[in-house]
């Protein structure tokens, strides 16, 4: 494990480096995130921090990642993450529509699911290309919807993929310990400035990419130590809080008759924000929800098939009683808001 130790700091190193001549340039070209009515943030803050995080992640794997074994499957991980952080780059600019966003995302994942980078849960082709194409645009957009508070998204996703490389490195899987320690650097290094207070932000150039590469990692993950009965539950563990706050919004825009592609201050952030957390703290909860979430797929990796049963089952009751009250937070909050006149809807 400490092997890979090197590829952790490299990325951290260059992360912080490049991300105030990424922050320079973005305030240079005008690619600033202006507040709004659903925003949180007062004033206007570069973007294109997603650019050093992806930067910085080529850096590490180049000088420390080279996996000959696993060159077709690098090149490929590379050039679809590359293309995300291109469309990105085109979304925070231009702000593309959302059909195109997601249009990108389709062929990112049939890409992967020509070159072999697909689920293998059911044996049968089709049934698991349509889980990997659902499971690809799922988590791209997942931890694009968590980017909606000062250091959430980079900081959930440093944990997931400090899991992802703990979890792989543990089952001798070098690739995926490579891939997932470069990116925990690359984003532990971008958060000392996307922290609340958040200086710059990594915009859909980071968020797209990081998505893919989370969603990656998570599918690639093997274990000698579990059956698929139970191990198939840990990458979902470890994704847990996005994934849980995508399906919470998702519900939510629909019960209120809105599009889910419509952005608004409904995320788990704001819900605890509204229960009287300040913001940091609420990023904080959060990151600790992770912390338990990865804890919890690191025991069903060793543990016996009833206990891992069960552990899920656990985690599963209290996430939904999480998602129960936090959508009660929710109901009231708009009740409130229908009540006082003259008060913008979030």
């Amino acid at each position: 494990m400490l092997d890979y130790m090197p590829v952790l700091a490299v990325g951290f190193a260059a992360s912080v480096g490049l991300a105030p001549l990424t922050r320079q340039l973005a305030q240079r070209i005008g690619l600033v995130d202006k507040p709004s009515a659903r925003k949180v943030h007062q004033m206007p803050i570069p973007l294109m921090g997603g650019l050093s995080i992806y930067l910085a992640f080529l850096l590490a794997l180049l000088m420390f990642g080279n996996q000959p074994a696993y060159m077709n499957e690098l090149i490929a991980i590379v050039l679809c993450a590359s293309f995300l952080t291109f469309v990105g780059f085109w979304d925070d600019r231009r702000e593309l529509r959302p059909r195109t966003k997601y249009a990108s995302q389709l062929a990112v994942a049939l890409f992967c699911v020509v070159v072999g980078l697909r689920v293998d849960l059911f044996g049968v082709w089709l049934l698991d290309a349509a889980l990997t194409i659902f499971w690809f645009v799922g988590i791209i957009n997942a931890v694009n919807f968590l980017d909606n508070m000062d250091g959430l998204a980079a900081g959930t996703s440093a944990i997931s993929a400090f899991f992802l490389f703990l979890l792989s490195a543990l089952q001798g899987q070098t690739l995926v310990s490579s891939l997932s320690a470069a990116l925990c650097g690359a984003l532990i290094g971008f958060l000392i400035y996307n922290f609340n207070p958040a200086s710059m932000f990594m915009g859909d150039m980071g968020s797209l990419p990081i998505g893919f590469l989370l969603a990656v990692l998570g599918l690639k993950l093997r274990f000698a130590t579990q059956v698929p009965a139970a191990s198939w539950m840990i990458p979902i563990l470890v994704l847990g809080l996005p994934i849980f706050d995508t399906t919470l919004v998702v519900f939510t825009r629909l019960r209120e008759g809105r599009s889910p592609a419509q952005g608004g201050k409904d995320h788990s952030s704001h819900r605890l924000v509204a229960m009287g957390l300040h913001p940091r703290l609420a990023v904080l909860t959060l990151y600790a929800a992770c912390v338990l979430l990865g804890l919890s797929a690191l025991l069903i990796s060793f543990a016996p098939l009833e206990a891992a049963l069960l552990i899920g089952g656990g985690v599963g009751a209290i996430g939904l009683g999480t998602f129960i009250i936090l959508e009660v937070v929710r109901i009231k909050q708009q009740r409130k808001l229908k009540a006082s006149p003259g008060i913008q809807k979030g």
